[in-house]
């Protein structure tokens, strides 16, 4: 028996590996005041575990292709400018959640722990999970290395980014997607209504201290890392649900990081 055959080790392996990606894509999720992008996002996802269950695939492979379904839409209507962005994010966050439920509903030949994918069940982490999770967060963490610059430079003078020659509109739309597939690997470690604290609240307490945007990157995955181990520590301890012992462990390290008395930094 290896210690992956326990499922408090495949927990804590799941919870690091989402929480290294979460760091650095959670800092541009917070710079660019996105985090209601975040939650439309994690809403989509429910909706995409039905279509998963309805189709017979994998529940990662139908979360992803609803949350890029939903970034291409919310995309779309941003292009338009017929709407406001947070008309457009509180339209598609709510109908995708409406939709996943309702689907789910219909199928009744169909059980699953709605409360797991609500508010998660990192316990649950089987291997094949790990391997989605380890195999994803590479690619995405790649990825966002190969457009670190260029993201900077749109979240801090879009139209500087622009004369300069850098692709706004697809930096953009692959950041959209980036978030979209955090969010499928996400899911079943901190749950779809709670997935979004991973991305703000680590970096968030990163930024008390940080005085660059690397610092504040790697910063906010070692506060998600930590949360992660004290979250699954308290549920083993107290029997408490694990994502939300997670979100509060990183509140906890949010409120301290603001209340002792760190030097604050710019970023």
């Amino acid at each position: 028996m290896t210690f992956l055959d326990d499922f408090f080790w495949r927990a804590v392996i799941a919870g690091i590996g989402v929480a290294l990606v979460a760091g650095p894509l959670g800092c541009f999720v917070v710079w660019r005041r996105m985090s209601y992008l975040g939650d439309t996002m994690a809403h989509s996802a429910l909706l995409g575990v039905a279509v998963g269950l309805f189709l017979k695939v994998d529940l990662m492979i139908g979360v992803f292709a609803v949350a890029l379904a939903v970034a291409l839409l919310l995309f779309f209507f941003q292009r338009q400018k017929l709407l406001s962005n947070d008309a457009v994010l509180g339209t598609l966050s709510h109908a995708s959640l409406a939709m996943g439920v309702l689907l789910l509903s219909l199928m009744a030949w169909v059980r699953i722990d709605l409360m797991g994918y609500l508010f998660g069940d990192i316990l649950a982490v089987s291997l094949n999970d790990l391997y989605w999770i380890y195999g994803g967060g590479i690619l995405i963490l790649l990825t966002l290395l190969m457009l670190w610059r260029p993201l900077l430079a749109i979240t801090f003078d879009k139209e500087l980014a622009q004369a300069e020659g850098i692709p706004v509109v697809g930096v953009q739309l692959l950041f959209m997607l980036l978030v979209a597939a955090v969010i499928a690997l996400s899911m079943k470690i901190i749950g779809i209504l709670l997935v979004t604290s991973l991305l703000i609240i680590p970096v968030s307490a990163a930024r008390r201290f940080s005085n660059s945007p690397e610092q504040m990157a790697i910063g906010g995955a070692l506060i998600g890392i930590s949360s992660i181990l004290l979250g699954l520590w308290t549920s083993l301890h107290f029997d408490t649900p694990s994502g939300p012992s997670i979100v509060i462990a990183a509140v906890l390290f949010f409120f301290a990081a603001h209340i002792l008395p760190f030097r604050q930094f710019k970023y």
